[in-house]
């Protein structure tokens, strides 16, 4: 039945594809599920190495059980922009499941979906607890983690509450921390040749992992750095006659992808970049 829960039975036929070394693609095809479907299901109960049938259709029978709770009494806000309420819950499991893909803790994962897909891009720690249904202290622990990785900011709002943020810029910080990190690995194995002695083979071998981070630490940068002043221009002002709409200086031209005036040149080198240690 596609579109609907998966049953126990086909809970049983992932458990068994997985223990036959399937891809979710070709579970998923057997099952005549999307394979976004299969991922989500298996990310969510365990993973492809403790994924258990039975457990995760108990773990799923409870949380439903627990938003038939949640869910509020009487007269309930239409959905934003006439949106599908039922798909964008959907969607934003789908991304939470592509994020813990990525490496990124199951709770700090789902935090940053839920601030994806919020039209204002920031939230309060009551929101987020109240959206996500967890306790302040599971928001407050991933809000810390993605806040050290350079994905969400913090802010305070007209009332001094504080909001968590997360905009386009922030994905361009995050490639910024990346390139440091790499670069710390680099300098790191680079202080190895003077310790193993300059041409031995352990030698030779940390070397060259310093050479290599090296490049891939400015490459991420540069790119980073080009792409922000190619695709993070500010939007256009209103028109306003034809001042507003036939110059660069509303919408474009040279002035919001050429140069330093718009958004970079020296402006963004100054946002964390990494130095230069020299190339291979």
């Amino acid at each position: 039945m596609p579109g609907g829960r998966l049953t126990q039975q086909e809970r049983q036929q992932i458990a068994l594809g997985l223990a036959d070394g399937l891809a979710y693609a070709e579970i998923a095809r057997r099952l005549d599920r999307p394979t976004s479907t299969v991922t989500r299901e298996v990310m969510r109960n365990g993973g492809p190495t403790a994924y258990r049938a039975d457990l995760a259709h108990r773990a799923t029978e409870r949380r439903a059980h627990r938003r038939g709770q949640a869910a509020p009494r009487g007269p309930q806000a239409p959905p934003a922009h006439g949106r599908d309420a039922e798909a964008v819950r959907a969607y934003e499991e789908t991304l939470t499941t592509v994020f813990i893909q990525q490496g990124t803790p199951k709770m700090m994962a789902r935090v940053m979906a839920c601030l994806c897909v919020s039209d204002t891009g920031s939230l309060t720690a009551a929101e987020l607890v109240r959206r996500l249904q967890v306790s302040p202290a599971s928001v407050s622990k991933a809000v810390a983690f993605l806040d050290g990785q350079g994905l969400v900011r913090r802010e305070r709002d007209a009332s001094r509450r504080e909001r968590y943020v997360i905009d386009d810029d922030v994905w361009y910080q995050s490639m910024v921390a990346s390139a440091r990190g790499t670069l710390l690995v680099a300098e790191t194995a680079r202080q190895g040749v003077a310790v193993l002695g300059s041409g031995t083979p352990a030698a030779d071998r940390l070397e060259n992992i310093a050479r290599f981070l090296d490049f891939i630490s400015e490459s991420i940068v540069r790119a980073a750095d080009q792409a922000r002043e190619v695709l993070h221009t500010a939007p256009a002002a209103p028109p306003e006659g034809d001042a507003a709409t036939g110059g660069d200086a509303a919408t474009g031209g040279e002035a919001a992808t050429g140069g330093e005036a718009a958004t970079g040149g020296g402006a963004t080198s100054g946002s964390g970049r990494p130095p230069r240690t020299g190339r291979p």
